[in-house]
């Protein structure tokens, strides 16, 4: 994958574009799998402290924001400028700077104190982790004992027929939607490629486990189009 800081520049070019893209190449799909994270994620009557890494634009902090019981705080760190410009934007729109607040920072050297947050999420970001295992131990250092973690990954579909129309659409027709529109073909073809190499459920929950989760689990979504993971921080 590309280092770093490939990562912040691809994601500061397409970020005019994102929204509108992820929507019309999901079909809006993604966002029934962010409202199933997000109950997974806050409770109603509850005031949680979360950190949203990797929040791009803030669509999965805006959900929770909404959806949180009231006194909770939500962080998002992403280390793209120009995703994190259109994400403060959108939660202004929305009222909900007093909830949301978003920062540049690294998930590799998250800038908090260990056991500060009740929840970590991340949604379609942990695989542009230049180092997995790091960010993931940054995850669980920050996070408060038995607090939880819960990840939204794109993945591949099991049945060997939807996955070769998957990867034919994602392989192909993806990158030259996302090209014709963003005017950045390079992007939209490191994209899907990124899903491509990123551990399949049982090793990325092996992974979680050997980072310091507990009672790591996973969900499919859509015939395995999207997974949810979740884990615990050990006491």
């Amino acid at each position: 994958m590309p280092k770093k800081e490939n990562i912040r520049r691809l994601f500061d070019n397409i970020a005019p574009d994102y929204d509108k893209l992820n929507h019309i190449l999901s079909l809006d799909i993604d966002k029934s799998w962010r409202k199933k994270a997000i109950r997974e994620t806050v409770s109603p009557g509850t005031a949680l402290n979360i950190l949203d890494v990797a929040c791009g634009t803030g669509d999965f902090a805006i959900g929770m924001g909404k959806a949180a019981g009231k006194g909770s705080r939500i962080t998002g760190i992403d280390i793209s400028a120009g995703m994190l410009g259109i994400g403060k934007e959108k939660i202004k729109a929305e009222g909900l700077s007093g909830t949301i607040a978003l920062t540049e920072a690294d998930c590799e050297a998250l800038p908090f104190e260990d056991k500060t947050f009740d929840r970590v999420t991340a949604a379609f970001g942990v695989r542009n982790f230049e180092h997995l295992e790091t960010g993931l131990k940054e995850m669980h250092r920050v996070l408060e004992e038995s607090g939880k973690a819960i990840i939204l990954e794109l993945s591949t579909p099991s049945n060997p027929v939807l996955s070769w129309f998957y990867r034919l659409y994602f392989l192909h027709l993806l990158p030259a939607i996302g090209g014709r529109i963003s005017g950045d073909k390079a992007a939209y073809c490191y994209l899907p490629a990124s899903v491509l190499k990123f551990p399949g459920p049982e090793k990325f929950m092996k992974i979680m486990s050997d980072c310091g989760f507990s009672d790591v689990r996973h969900r499919s979504f859509t015939f395995g189009i999207c997974r949810m993971y979740t884990g615990t921080r050990r006491a």
